[in-house]
């Protein structure tokens, strides 16, 4: 099995590295989105295009490409393998591997441990059964770098990217972790400012050791909550380990009912700031989520 340590030095060598948050075809700087709706009971899956409005910064975009084709995916499952997941390691990775036997043969994931070090145990690949072996091997050890093994998946999801410019192909991260990050060596603010800038969905998921208070795991969950929210994705706190699967579940629901689109802003300024992308449905009594914004294009 190709395991690879992640070093301190290669993390301070990636930092430097923008990632874009739009596509470029033929010249036309298109945003993308992954929508999903729900009426608050389940996922909503036969709207069409002109149920969408698509706004930035308040402003409507037209929309230049919608699908509600289930669009392949490179998923990132990454697990907490720090001593404080010994007792519920083994019903977290019976509910990982679950989920990853959900991948279609289109699919391709790769399983992140981490603990004091990040350590890439499967590469992506679409062999279910890789991926069962890597999740299984799975131990606990040490302490939490959490912040590490989000900055790790999101330049390895980058790399697949850059590898099929002209597929399109979702892309998504689920996370486990009980607590705090204890030993990373980059900033929270540094990866939060990565994943806006990505066009991945953040779900995670946070496990509150029942020997700690709600107080105490207060950082992590405004941590884990805003990493997902700003997305796209989804953040579950379950008070349970044995909850694990139906949230598995829950988020691969999300996955296969998610609608495609696209559209090529209307605002032509190039100042590299934020912008703001809310997206509505008129059909009455849906909820739509996706990610809250992205930086526009900068001049060079």
């Amino acid at each position: 099995m190709l395991v690879r340590a992640a070093t301190i030095a290669a993390v301070v060598a990636i930092l430097t590295v923008a990632v874009s948050a739009q596509r470029f075809r033929a010249g036309v700087e298109l945003v993308s989105l992954n929508v999903s709706v729900s009426d608050g009971s389940k996922f909503v899956a036969d709207l069409e295009e002109g149920e969408f409005e698509v706004f930035e910064d308040g402003a409507k975009q037209p929309i230049s490409f919608f699908s509600r084709k289930q669009q392949p995916i490179a998923l990132a499952i990454l697990l907490d393998t720090s001593n404080s997941m010994e007792d519920k390691l083994q019903t977290a990775q019976q509910a990982a591997i679950g989920f990853a036997k959900r991948l279609r043969p289109e699919d391709i994931a790769e399983v992140i441990g981490f603990s004091t070090q990040v350590r890439i145990l499967q590469p992506f690949t679409n062999d279910a059964s890789m991926l069962e072996r890597a999740i299984r091997d799975t131990t606990a050890d040490g302490s939490t770098a959490l912040y590490n093994a989000m900055y790790i998946s999101l330049k390895e999801l980058k790399k697949v990217k850059a590898r099929s410019e002209d597929e399109i192909r979702r892309q998504a991260i689920v996370v486990l972790s009980d607590g705090d990050d204890t030993s990373s060596l980059l900033p929270y603010e540094e990866v939060l400012d990565l994943a806006k800038r990505s066009e991945t969905a953040i779900y995670t998921i946070g496990l509150r050791p029942p020997d700690i208070g709600r107080a105490s795991f207060k950082e992590a969950e405004y941590v884990l909550r805003q990493l997902a929210q700003e997305t796209g994705g989804r953040p579950f706190f379950p008070t349970n380990v044995s909850d694990l699967p139906k949230i598995y579940d829950a988020i691969a629901q999300e996955l296969s009912t998610q609608y495609s689109m696209a559209y090529s802003s209307k605002n032509p300024s190039r100042n590299g700031s934020w912008r703001r992308i809310v997206v509505r449905v008129t059909r009455p009594g849906l909820v739509t989520r996706t990610r809250q914004g992205y930086f526009g294009p900068k001049a060079s």
